[in-house]
């Protein structure tokens, strides 16, 4: 499949995201977390689909920079509001593309799934986790000034479990349920201690080089 053919199957999925994202800030004024929170696991299942669509190392790399870039002028300009419509301090976006940038440059050519179940994780685990940590009663705690609730980390903690038992069970590699525990931890951990939304670096990076260390070892 040509790389220009692929560019414009991820460049679709983006529009198709950011589209929704538009419509629940209109549907739903008053959640204003909602709409960020669909951009943000949206645009998780990028990676996988770019390397499905065997979409080159040079041109994920450019694109994930180009995207960042594009992330950084909304985060001054407010271009599109519902990507940035939170009301706490974050550069949760820009961190975003930093880490999925760097994921591509580090992990596309000698271990494409190291970058996946980063990526991954990071969308789903993080993402579902503040969604239903806003949502449902349960103890709270402030770490790094950050807010956190019992029911948002357990949610972290098992879609994490989930993502990374799937993506094993996909392509094979089948790790250990130990494997899978050590590197969910780590996930749960970093999520808790990372301040101003840089978790989207932590999380991810701190998933796929151990999801690295763990496959050579």
């Amino acid at each position: 499949m040509s790389n220009a053919y692929s560019l414009l199957v991820v460049l679709g999925w983006l529009c198709f995201i950011l589209s929704t994202s538009f419509l629940f800030s209109k549907l739903f004024p008053n959640e204003k977390e909602l709409s960020r929170k669909v951009v943000h696991i949206g645009t998780g299942p990028i990676i996988p689909i770019a390397y499905w669509l065997n979409v080159s190392k040079d041109l994920a790399f450019i694109v994930a920079c180009i995207i960042t870039a594009a992330l950084i002028i909304n985060y001054r300009l407010k271009l599109i509001k519902s990507v940035e419509n939170v009301d706490r301090k974050s550069f949760g976006t820009i961190a975003y593309g930093v880490s999925i940038a760097s994921l591509i440059f580090f992990f596309w050519s000698n271990n494409p799934t190291a970058a996946i179940a980063g990526v991954l994780v990071m969308a789903f685990g993080d993402g579902l986790a503040g969604l239903i940590g806003r949502n449902i009663n349960s103890s709270q705690w402030i770490i790094f000034g950050q807010k956190k609730s019992l029911i948002g980390t357990l949610s972290m903690c098992l879609v994490t479990v989930l993502v990374l038992s799937s993506i094993s069970h996909v392509t094979g590699i089948n790790f250990e349920i130990v494997d899978i525990l050590i590197i969910s931890s780590l996930a749960t951990i970093l999520e808790q201690c990372s301040p101003l939304g840089i978790d989207n670096i932590t999380v991810p990076i701190g998933v796929a080089l151990s999801w690295q260390w763990l496959l050579l070892n």
